[in-house]
């Protein structure tokens, strides 16, 4: 298991290289935590995501648990990708998700 800090660089490192080669969207599978209350990487993933959004390095992103169609977020997500209205996770709730617009 990476520590948080080697989580974010290995996802700072991802998501780069994916714009890189053109990648519209990308869904990180961070776990939930072993703990069941919500781990450190997912937590500090999304505060990352937060702050990369408003320095407008990437577009936007949707936690796993907001991914539905009833998620304004979401509808974003599907008008640039609509190839994500068949992903399993879509409806889920998934909380150890999290989808990336780049």
């Amino acid at each position: 298991m990476p520590t948080a800090e080697l989580a974010i660089r290995r996802l700072t490192y991802f998501i780069k290289s994916s714009q890189e080669r053109g990648v519209k969207l990308m869904k990180v599978i961070h776990g939930f935590g072993s703990s069941g209350a919500g781990g450190r990487i997912r937590k500090e993933a999304r505060t990352y995501l937060a702050s990369m959004k408003r320095r407008g390095q990437i577009r936007a992103f949707v936690p796993g648990e907001e991914f539905s169609v009833f998620d304004a977020g979401t509808r974003a997500l599907l008008d640039e990708c609509p190839e994500l209205r068949r992903d399993r996770d879509l409806e889920r709730h998934n909380n150890g998700i999290t989808l990336i617009l780049l």
